[in-house]
């Protein structure tokens, strides 16, 4: 079989973009919010006014995503705002996916508005990736009213930075031998999995372009960053293995998640929910009497956004201090202060077999007493309900 050709379709300035169509297709409206300032915003008391998606003309009075409402109302008074549309959005996702899946069975859903498409030996049937990708990107247009950057490359990870070029209503390619020209230049920031946290240290190593960290020492990035800093290194010349999938892969881990009634903001916060969330995970894997050996932490933003990030542990594992620290090392790695709305920890690499613990000089936690202690927390929980014993970070002030 000759070279993988992976699509990534992303629309452009979703939620605004679909609640143009729908007023123009279906409410008669003859205005489109697209040629306007104007932008979808959370609702005020829920959602503390935030801009959700703006519109081309929006950004020129700089009025940007995730910013407060009132901010941008004075940077541009006349900024027209609507309040978002979840079940609109929905629809216009599931149709965009019906599009996708005339071109291949393998549609892997990457977030509420973005998908990637493994094009691989369709050439006969759609013609060269180029014109494969024209064809898809106007059939969309055509009968869904809105448009999507297309990008073409071999992998998931050049695919999807192509995809992020220029915008709007584009098709872009980068292909192995395209990264040095087309990608090398940028700011280390725009690479993939590469948050706020991680740029602030790439940045104090001297690196402040892609070109730049692809070409840096791989030890120095893992002595700084660890296995993220192995990752992004591989990303940055290119190299990503992941496969397009179609379905969700079977359940091979324990993991938990949660919806937050409200926008996430502070770190602390955050932490806490990811210690609540370790700590259920944790009891169902000493429960099933099993050990896990990767921690993966999941963050969906305020704007639907999805990203997350994964790593393999020293040792497997059913403590939930040790998951709860690897989850925090990943958070701080993916987070870039964006407004949150779920987040997930997840484990993988079941073993019913726990390894033997090699005792390092460096490390002198006491792994046994914190197993004791896991295991008492469990035993009090299972007679007395699950609020029987509490972190003293879950408490209110007045309870401390």
């Amino acid at each position: 079989m000759g070279e993988r050709v992976i699509f990534h379709i992303d629309v452009n300035s979703a939620f605004l973009s679909w609640e143009a169509v729908y007023r123009l297709r279906c409410m008669g409206e003859s205005l489109d919010l697209r040629d306007i300032p104007s932008a979808v915003g959370g609702e005020m008391a829920k959602r503390h006014g935030v801009i959700l998606a703006k519109s081309t003309p929006a950004k020129k009075y700089n009025v940007r995503t995730g910013e407060p409402i009132v901010d941008a109302l004075r940077k541009c008074p006349n900024l027209v705002i609507v309040e978002p549309n979840r079940e609109l959005y929905a629809r216009n996702s599931r149709a965009l996916m019906e599009i996708l899946r005339k071109y291949s069975d393998a549609v892997e859903q990457f977030s509420i508005d973005e998908a990637f498409v493994d094009m691989t030996g369709t050439e006969l049937l759609f013609g060269k990736p180029l014109e494969a990708a024209y064809t898809m990107r106007d059939e969309i247009y055509e009968t869904l009213g809105f448009t999507v950057n297309v990008g073409i490359s071999s992998n998931k990870l050049l695919a999807k930075m192509a995809g992020e070029f220029e915008k709007p209503n584009k098709v872009h390619t980068l292909f192995p031998e395209e990264i040095r020209e087309k990608m090398w230049p940028l700011p280390v920031r725009e690479l993939f999995l590469v948050g706020g946290a991680s740029e602030q240290k790439l940045k104090s190593l001297g690196i402040n372009t892609i070109g730049e960290l692809a070409q840096a020492e791989p030890g120095m990035l893992r002595a700084a960053l660890k296995k993220h800093g192995e990752a992004i290194w591989n990303f940055a010349n290119g190299r990503d293995v992941a496969l397009v999938e179609a379905e969700p892969s079977d359940n091979k881990g324990y993991g938990n998640s949660v919806t937050i009634a409200f926008d996430v903001t502070d770190g602390d916060t955050a932490k806490n929910i990811l210690l609540s969330l370790s700590e259920t995970v944790g009891r169902r894997l000493r429960r099933d009497e099993v050990w896990i050996e990767t921690v993966s932490v999941t963050i969906r933003y305020f704007d639907l956004k999805r990203t997350s990030h994964q790593c393999v542990l020293e040792h497997t594992t059913n403590i939930t201090d040790e998951i709860y620290r690897a989850a925090c090392r990943l958070f701080d790695e993916l987070w870039d202060g964006t407004p949150i709305r779920l987040l997930g920890v997840q484990t993988g690499k079941v073993t019913r077999e726990g390894e033997n613990r090699q005792l390092s000089l460096f490390d002198d936690t006491d792994y046994e007493k914190l197993e004791k202690l896991d295991r008492a927390m469990d035993s009090i929980r299972e007679r007395f309900g699950p609020d029987a014993v509490r972190r003293a970070s879950f408490l209110k002030p007045e309870e401390k």
